[in-house]
């Protein structure tokens, strides 16, 4: 009756796993199934206002005021084309970014990346970062000033400029000079990768002083019903508002926050301290934007001791992030005041992030990319598996390099893992004796068992080290593969053509040949399945658990995390199946090195063998 009971939650189990588990990563891995106003801030303006299109906010350029208006608003989408044409621009050309300036406002709204591609066809456009306003995903930024009583450039403004092109070689000065003597000018540069130095000057050739607060801005159009499913937030990526207060990198705000949505179950379980609607910060700001998971458009003031900072809704799907002087700076007649900030646009490059934060002073830069908890052990893997693939020129044999190396340091563990194994086998046959003596009392058959233990020194968990061990490695090795830009669109052999993405191929298609593809839970890859063969084989030279119902689950455990582990990155399927192969040959060595053992279980083979043509021959 008890074999019956086992048997029946055993397919309870695998049947929620089956069925539960595709809704699950839905939900939580979504990339893989597919305080107050700050004190004293000047406000500033944040948007163009053209009738007839979608307004970013607009904050009210009076000082002291910090009032969000939308204006009138209208899902009007217009040809990004169209609206690159409607006004005089500069052009950025740098070896890894293209794009333009909009002279109208100063905006930086035209940027894509030429070195990342949207997808792995041979005609794939350039992954675009920043787009003007009008266009379905509006992303720009944009330096200015806030002030009182002085006519300042805003969103309306006609920059002249000194060059018609942006590039490495040659800066580019914006400049702009109101009716009372005030000159506004906005010196451009950029490097060979993705930092664009922003040095704000002013001069005051008036007759009075004036009070002014540099600001930047980083301004962006996010329609949180339809953000792709792996660009979207997750307990284990972070996606959105990020910035880094007092040395400590905060994920904490989500635009659901901003927004003034509930925050989801995780955001609650993990402590997110979000203020809907406006997020500001008065401390020591290193930098602070928006990410995706490869992307990032991030501020960087020059002074970190002498800004605040602000994440704001302008309401609907539009977001802000702020970085402006402490308090107004008073400029006399006759003389100037400069500001620097940085502006970080592009992709989420380790080696590149951690160049900046050495090189400019900048705290935490390479904590954009979300290692999370294990961040101590994530990024020797990375540089490790980084280093592997820049020798051999392969990432999936980078992959299974490091797998070899991972379980070499790992060996002297095994060993231990083997003895206890071993000590296990031989105390079997007592077990089972023990077990049939006492079968009618449970309590004193654990009390007899633990007994044994005790007598022939067996520890039942020292076997599980290794396992936990794996644990931390596998929670890495997934970081790594779906935050590392390094790991995109990576190919390995054959039909893995990207080791960041879930094996493609399944044979409930057969392979692709049948016109249709088959729902998320049964797209089980080749990796998969070869996963769940080589655990198999694995599980098998383990001591067979004594109780039934862990025997049933260890039996089809393999089988279920063939289902569970098919959305995941092929790198990872490929980690775990070299992993099992290579802990099934050294199980294999080891056990030729003690015969005693080789005869033990070949003797449980003969016994398992006879049982079964005994059941047969009564069936």
């Amino acid at each position: 009756m008890d074999d019956k009971r086992n048997i029946i939650m055993a397919v309870l189990l695998t049947g929620i796993i089956l069925f539960g588990w595709p809704m699950l990563m839905e939900q939580f891995f979504p990339d893989m199934a597919n305080k107050n106003e700050i004190v004293e801030q000047a406000d500033v303006p944040a948007t163009d206002q053209v009738p007839g299109e979608s307004m970013t906010p607009v904050v009210g350029s009076d000082t002291g005021s910090s009032d969000i208006s939308t204006g009138a608003v209208s899902d009007k989408i217009r040809p990004l084309a169209t609206i690159l044409r409607e006004n005089p621009r500069v052009l950025i050309d740098t070896p890894r970014l293209q794009g333009s300036i909009n002279l109208k406002g100063g905006r930086i709204d035209d940027l894509t990346l030429t070195d990342h591609t949207v997808d792995m066809s041979k005609d794939s456009a350039s992954v675009r970062l920043f787009s003007p306003s009008g266009t379905q995903d509006a992303y720009f930024s944009r330096f200015g000033w806030a002030g009182g009583g002085v006519a300042v450039p805003d969103d309306n403004t006609i920059w002249s400029t000194d060059q018609s092109k942006l590039t490495p070689e040659t800066p580019v000065t914006l400049s702009w000079s109101n009716e009372t003597g005030q000159t506004y000018a906005i010196k451009l540069s950029i490097d060979t990768d993705y930092l664009i130095t922003a040095e704000q000057n002013v001069t005051n050739r008036g007759e009075n002083a004036i009070a002014l607060k540099p600001y930047g801005l980083i301004n962006r159009k996010r329609d949180l019903n339809n953000i792709p499913a792996n660009e979207a937030s997750t307990w284990t990526i972070h996606s959105g508002p990020v910035g880094v207060y007092e040395g400590a990198a905060n994920y904490d705000v989500d635009y659901e926050n901003l927004a003034g949505e509930e925050p989801g179950f995780f955001s609650r379980m993990f402590g997110t301290s979000a203020v809907a609607g406006t997020n500001a910060y008065d401390t020591e700001v290193s930098w602070l934007g928006f990410t995706d998971k490869y992307w990032l458009g991030a501020l960087i003031p020059d002074n970190i001791s002498q800004v605040d900072a602000k994440f704001r809704s302008g309401g609907g799907d539009i977001f802000q992030a702020e970085i402006a002087k402490k308090s107004a700076q008073i400029i006399e007649p006759g003389k100037q005041l400069s500001t620097t900030t940085r502006l970080f646009a592009g992709a989420k490059e380790n080696a590149i992030l951690e160049r900046y934060e050495s090189e400019y002073n900048i705290k935490n830069l390479d904590r954009a990319i979300d290692w999370g908890w294990f961040y101590w052990f994530e990024k020797p893997l990375f540089y490790l598996l980084n280093w592997l693939f820049q020798l051999v020129g392969n990432f999936g044999v980078a992959i299974i390099l490091m797998t070899f190396v991972v379980r070499g340091i790992m060996f002297p563990i095994a060993q231990k893992q083997f003895k206890s194994m071993a000590q296990m086998r031989a105390v079997q046959p007592k077990m089972k004796a023990l077990q049939e003596k006492f079968k009618d009392d449970k309590q004193q058959q654990q009390q007899e068992i633990m007994k044994l233990y005790k007598d022939e020194k067996v520890n039942p968990l020292a076997g599980c080290l290794p396992i936990f061990l794996q644990i931390p490695i596998f929670f890495a090795l997934y970081k790594v593969l779906m935050l590392s830009i390094e790991m995109r669109h990576q190919p390995f052999i054959l039909w893995i053509k990207d080791l960041s993405a879930p094996d493609p191929l399944t044979p409930v298609n057969l392979f692709g040949l049948l016109p249709f593809d088959p729902p998320t839970f049964l797209a089980v890859g080749i990796l998969p399945i070869l996963m769940g063969i080589t655990m198999h084989f694995q599980f098998k030279l383990n001591p067979a658990p004594m109780d039934p119902m862990q025997k049933q689950i260890f039996s089809i455990m393999p089988w279920i995390l063939v289902f569970i582990m098919a959305p995941f990155a092929a790198g990872l399927q490929l980690y775990w199946t070299v992993s099992n192969i290579l802990t099934i040959a050294q199980q294999s060595w080891l056990y030729s090195r003690h015969p005693q053992m080789k005869e033990m279980m070949a003797k449980e083979a003969e016994e398992k063998a006879k049982k079964a043509a005994a059941d047969k021959a009564g069936a």
